[in-house]
């Protein structure tokens, strides 16, 4: 994953390298001194509403996935911070992009097929309820002879 190129996401699904805007900010992470001087962690924009590689249900699905990393315009923002050097923490902002891209990507589940319990299941069921209901009407107080 260059900086240079695109993303391939899945069969469909591409990012184009000028869709992608980085820049870069200051850490809060590790790095001692180092932090406060230099700018290693990157801020990943990409504008998932007006992409030409994302098909419109992969773009609905990220954007909804995004949650609060999703503007009202329908920019996806990423931070990466996690490590020292800005290459680092620029491919660790491009794998998480890909990640929540291809998560959308994915086919939406088959639906759940109905079922009803067997015949015998039901029977063990009423057949239980019957005895614990015995059992706990003989908990009750006893009836004077």
């Amino acid at each position: 994953m260059n900086a240079d190129r695109g993303l391939h996401i899945a069969p469909g699904v591409e990012i184009g390298a000028d869709e992608l805007e980085e820049q870069f900010i200051r850490s809060s992470g590790p790095g001692g001194q180092n932090v406060n001087k230099v700018a290693t962690a990157v801020q990943l924009r990409f504008d998932a509403a007006n992409a030409p590689g994302l098909p419109e249900r992969v773009r609905e699905r990220a954007l909804k996935l995004a949650g609060q990393r999703a503007t009202k315009d329908g920019v996806i923002v990423i931070e990466a911070g996690r490590f020292r050097t800005q290459e680092q923490n620029r491919a660790d902002a491009r794998a998480r992009l890909a990640a929540l891209l291809a998560k959308a990507a994915e086919p939406p589940p088959k639906p759940r097929k109905r079922t009803k319990p067997s015949k015998g299941a039901v029977e063990r069921r009423l057949k239980e309820k019957a005895g614990r209901s015995g059992i706990k009407k003989m908990r009750g107080k006893v009836a004077p002879d």
